[in-house]
C-alpha cells in the first residue's frame, strides 16, 4: 500500500542482426543552421537621449536615497523617543518605591 510504484524501465531499441555488413555504419552529423537574425531594430543613443537617461536616473537615485534616509530618521526618533519614556517611568517608579 505504501510501497512506491514505479513505471516499467525504458529500454533502447536493440540493434538488428539481420544486416549485411559486420561494420556499423557511420553516423554524418547534421550540418549547423545559422542563428537567425533579429528583426527588432537597435537603440542607438544620441547626446541628447543620453543626458535624459543619466538625468532621469539621477533623479530616481536622489528621490530613493531622500526616502530612505528620511524612513531611517523616523525609526531614529521614534527609538530616542521610547528610550526617554523608559527613563521618565523608571525615574517615577523609583520615586513612588521609595515614598517621596
Amino acid at each position: 500500500m505504501f510501497t512506491p510504484k514505479y513505471p516499467p524501465a525504458d529500454h533502447a531499441p536493440t540493434a538488428s542482426t539481420t544486416t549485411a555488413s559486420a561494420v556499423p555504419a557511420t553516423i554524418t552529423p547534421a550540418p549547423v543552421t545559422p542563428a537567425p537574425v533579429s528583426n527588432r531594430p537597435t537603440i542607438q543613443l544620441t547626446p541628447g537621449s543620453t543626458l535624459a537617461l543619466v538625468g532621469g536616473g539621477t533623479a530616481v537615485v536622489l528621490i530613493v536615497g531622500t526616502v530612505l534616509v528620511s524612513m531611517l530618521l523616523a525609526v531614529a526618533i521614534t527609538g530616542v523617543s521610547v528610550a526617554i519614556c523608559a527613563v521618565v517611568l523608571r525615574s517615577l517608579l523609583n520615586d513612588s518605591r521609595k515614598g517621596r
